[in-house]
């Protein structure tokens, strides 16, 4: 592999700028996870494998990331705002359960759809109600810092005084002034000395369902305080990457940056990481616009808006192929497209693991092939290098691939490369496939078992002169998206593309 050079676009500075640990060879990493309150859709799958993809990367590099991603389920209320319903006590109300049975639930189902899409799990992964001691001692250490005040058993971040200090602002690029001219003649400051100022904790009502005991009465977290509770007790008060949807940067992103110098004196992160959204027809996709499409109505097709089921190695497939800030455009064409990539990648696959060196001393190598493989290697990896670019490592790999199907097919003798380089380029292949995209077959062990008995029968049914069973046996296994590749020397299969 060449030498590491990696660098991190931060949404703190604008740029792109060289990845420097603050302890290492330990990354610390904290992601804001889902607000458990339904299933998990094609928008939470983004950032899902944006950040691990990035967490893959680092540990391939050799890092030892520490992964924190957290459940949200206290606090976060309608409309992202300080008023308003919880939205996990709001699905507990129309369904009848507690709300820890919503929140069980769908983090469960999340889990589930996480799995199916090979992300790995975080080293840490932190709830909300978990840590309410921890919420109610940084409230009080704002207070005491005077950047905060007490109003009817709810307290509010002071962001007037706070700038004073510091910069409100500076992650998402608004400006004070215009935001609190902004906010003017909006309702519900109510109890706030302005409207800019954020919750830390919430008074509750009699019949506010989630709530606990604090020194300032019966209440709950804010929602962007767990996040400062939860990330500074597993990666300290300051730690290297911080990530999460670009709609979370202003205010949720903002008001952790508050709280976290108004308690430590420093910003949290040293990276800032926000992946785009994915929209529907240019409009972003999300549960309070109605307009999004459940994972597990992707794995099943059964949306109005889908014209087949699309699986999730296809999904994981389609959001590395556009880089991880750029928006990304749902449609069925697209999905189409991703699924006859993702096919060709390991199809790819499994011929790479079959092929083997075979020593040749008739044949002299090829400076020229041996150049662009190693270019190919090369070019892999200083996408990656640059701000994690999957899409165009991806392109990358298939020139790969190219070369990898020229010597399966004989059109290329293996030789021309020499050892070395065919071991680099098989090795690069495999690793940038399985471990760094994490992408992998989805054929089930018993059903390759099945394939392999299939293709003995198609064999004999050949050698026979069967032809009739030799269709037979092609047209239903084309029928299952496999296709029966006849070679000089061996019967293969391939997945359809």
């Amino acid at each position: 592999m060449m030498t590491h050079n990696l660098k991190i676009y931060n949404t703190l500075s604008r740029k792109k700028e060289d990845f420097e640990p603050i302890n290492p060879p330990f990354v610390g990493m904290y992601v804001c996870g889902p607000t458990v309150y339904g299933d998990a859709h094609l928008g939470h799958a983004r950032p899902a494998i944006t950040f691990d993809t990035v967490n893959r990367y680092l540990t391939h590099l050799g890092y030892r990331v520490r992964y924190v991603r957290n459940i949200t389920d206290v606090g976060h209320l309608q409309g992202d705002a300080d008023e308003g319903e919880d939205k996990i006590a709001k699905k507990a109300k129309l369904e009848q359960l507690e709300p820890m049975e919503v929140a069980q639930q769908y983090t469960d189902t999340y889990h589930r759809d996480m799995e199916a899409l090979n992300t790995w799990k975080p080293s840490i992964e932190p709830r909300a109600t978990g840590h309410i001691p921890e919420q109610i001692a940084l409230v009080e250490d704002i207070l005491k810092e005077g950047l905060a005040y007490e109003v009817n058993g709810s307290v509010y971040f002071d962001v007037l005084k706070y700038n004073e200090t510091y910069e409100y602002g500076k992650l998402s690029g608004r400006v004070l002034e215009e935001l609190i001219s902004g906010s003017r003649d909006l309702d519900g400051q109510g109890e706030k000395r302005n409207a800019v100022d954020f919750a830390l904790w919430k008074n509750a009502s009699p019949e506010h369902l989630m709530k606990w005991e604090s020194p300032w009465g019966t209440g709950f977290p804010g929602w962007h305080l767990e996040c400062t509770a939860m990330s500074s007790k597993y990666l300290g008060k300051q730690f290297d990457i911080h990530g999460g949807g670009m709609d979370l940067m202003f205010p949720h992103h903002e008001c952790e940056i508050a709280q976290g110098n108004a308690c430590n004196h420093q910003d949290p992160a040293k990276y800032w990481m926000h992946n785009n959204m994915i929209t529907i027809n240019g409009q972003k996709m999300g549960k309070s616009l109605g307009n999004f499409i459940t994972l597990q109505e992707l794995f099943t097709g059964d949306h109005k808006l889908l014209e087949q089921a699309y699986s999730p190695m296809t999904i994981r497939y389609f959001i590395l192929t556009a880089h991880y800030r750029s928006t990304l455009d749902f449609s069925n064409d697209a999905l189409k497209a991703a699924q006859k990539g993702y096919k060709k990648i390991i199809n790819g696959l499994r011929i790479t693991k079959k092929l083997e060196f075979a020593a040749d001393e008739k044949v002299s190598l090829d400076a020229e092939q041996i150049k662009q493989v190693q270019s190919s290697i090369n070019n892999a990896y200083r996408a990656m290098e640059d701000d994690f670019n999957t899409a165009q490592a991806i392109g990358h790999i298939f020139n790969l691939l190219k070369k990898i199907n020229s010597i399966y097919t004989g059109q290329l003798n293996v030789n021309v490369f020499g050892k070395d380089v065919f071991d680099q380029m098989i090795q690069t292949y495999v690793v940038f496939v399985e471990k760094i995209l994490g992408l992998k077959e989805e054929v089930a062990n018993n059903q390759q078992g099945l394939l392999d008995v299939l293709l003995k029968l198609y064999s004999e049914s050949k050698t026979a002169r069967n032809y009739d069973k030799v269709d037979e046996i092609r047209n239903g296994l084309k029928d299952l998206g496999i296709v029966v590749k006849d070679m000089k020397d061996k019967i293969d299969w391939a997945y359809e593309e």
